[in-house]
C-alpha cells in the first residue's frame, strides 16, 4: 500500500511517445477509459460512447473558461530578450506574471506593438507582479487582452512540442467564451458541437467559469503533500450551476477544474473569488459525485485529485492499464471516467 501523504507515491513512468502532440479528430474517436469504483472494474470504449455510460438523471457542469493570449516576447533596454506569460489579473491592474530572463523591481520590458510592462514586485513562488502600460496609460484586464491579440501566443504546455496555425484552435473547448486561462480545461477538448447537442439533449447541463492558471503545470515539490500550498484561480459560477450544486441531484464534472469550483463553493459558499481547494485522500470530495478527465503529470495535484475520487492504488492500477493500452495522455490525451 502506496502512502497517499507522500509526492513519491503519484510518480510513475509514462514512454515518451504516449504524450499526445495534437488531438484526435474526430474528437469522438479519442479512447474512453471507464473505472467503476464499486467493483473496481475498467471498461475500454471511445467517446462515441460517452453518454451510454453515464447514469440516468445527471447533471453535467463544464467549464467555459477561455484561454487568452497569455504568452509574450519582449525586450528591456539593454536589449536582453524577455518572455513573458501572464498568469492572472491582481487588484488595481497589476498582473501576475512569470518571465524568463532577469528583471527586478522597477525593469522596463518593451513590446513590438508599443506595449510596456514595469516590474514592481518578486515573490518567493518565482511569479512576478507588474502593470502593462500603452502611450503611458495604465492598461486595466480588457484593454490588456486587446494588445494580447495583437502580439501574443496561446501558451501551449511545455510538453507539446508541435506548434501549428491549427494549435490556437486545437486548444480551446468548444464552448469557450469567458476570457482568462493561461492553459485549457482539457477534459473539455474531448466534445464536439453535435457531441454536446447530443448530451444536453439527454441530460441537465450547466456552466461555470474557472479560469485556468500556470500553476496548474506546477509540480508538488515537498515529499509531504499537506506542505504543498495550491495556487488560486479565479471562478465564478452563475444561478444555474449553483441551482444544481445546491440540489440533490448527482453531478459529473467535466474535468478536474469544475470539480475544484464545486467543491470550493459548496465548503464556502462564495459565488465568486479566488478558489485554492487542494483535494487528495484526506479531503476527498463531498459533492461531486463522477468524474471525467484526463490523464496526469507525475507528482502533480491534478493526479492527487484524481486519487481523491479513486485511492492512490487504484490510481497506479488504472495508469498501468492506459499506458498497456497505448492511451494517449496529457492535455490532448484521451480520458477517463470515473463513476
Amino acid at each position: 500500500m502506496l502512502n497517499p501523504m507522500l509526492t513519491s507515491s503519484y510518480d510513475y513512468f509514462l514512454p515518451p511517445e504516449l504524450i499526445a502532440q495534437k488531438p484526435v479528430y474526430p474528437k469522438e474517436n479519442a479512447k474512453l477509459l471507464i473505472y467503476n469504483r464499486i467493483d473496481k472494474s475498467i471498461i475500454h470504449s471511445t467517446f462515441n460512447n460517452f453518454i451510454n455510460y453515464l447514469p440516468k438523471d445527471i447533471a453535467i457542469i463544464f467549464n467555459d473558461t477561455k484561454v487568452i493570449k497569455a504568452r509574450i516576447y519582449g525586450k528591456k533596454i539593454s536589449g536582453g530578450e524577455i518572455e513573458v506569460l501572464i498568469n492572472r489579473p491582481l487588484q488595481n491592474n497589476i498582473f501576475s506574471i512569470f518571465v524568463r530572463g532577469r528583471v527586478k523591481i522597477g525593469t522596463e520590458i518593451f513590446f513590438s506593438n508599443g506595449l510596456k510592462l514595469i516590474i514592481e514586485n518578486l515573490l518567493e513562488d518565482g511569479s512576478r507582479e507588474g502593470k502593462f502600460y500603452f502611450n503611458n496609460y495604465i492598461l486595466d484586464f480588457d484593454n490588456l487582452l486587446k494588445k494580447l491579440d495583437e502580439i501574443g501566443e496561446i501558451p501551449l504546455p511545455p510538453y507539446i512540442d508541435e506548434r501549428n496555425s491549427e494549435s490556437e484552435k486545437d486548444y480551446q473547448p468548444v464552448f469557450a467564451r469567458e476570457l482568462g486561462a493561461v492553459a485549457s480545461p482539457t477534459a473539455s477538448l474531448h466534445f464536439s458541437e453535435e457531441s454536446l447537442k447530443n448530451i444536453s439533449d439527454n441530460f441537465e447541463t450547466a456552466y461555470l467559469t474557472l479560469h485556468v492558471g500556470a500553476g496548474t503545470f506546477k509540480p508538488v515539490d515537498v515529499e509531504n503533500i499537506l506542505e504543498h500550498k495550491l495556487h488560486s484561480e479565479t471562478f465564478i459560477i452563475n444561478d444555474q450551476a449553483k441551482n444544481i450544486i445546491n440540489s440533490d441531484k448527482k453531478i459529473l464534472a467535466i474535468g478536474t477544474t469544475v470539480t475544484r469550483t464545486i467543491e470550493y463553493f459548496y465548503k464556502t459558499g462564495q459565488t465568486s473569488g479566488e478558489a485554492n481547494i487542494f483535494l487528495h485522500e484526506n479531503n476527498k470530495p463531498k459533492r461531486v459525485n463522477y468524474l471525467l478527465t484526463n490523464f496526469h503529470l507525475p507528482k502533480s495535484s491534478l493526479l492527487m485529485l484524481v486519487s481523491s475520487f479513486v485511492g492512490i492504488d487504484e490510481v497506479h492500477k488504472i495508469y498501468d492499464e492506459a499506458i498497456k493500452n497505448n492511451y494517449r495522455f496529457y492535455s490532448y490525451g484521451d480520458g477517463m471516467l470515473i463513476l
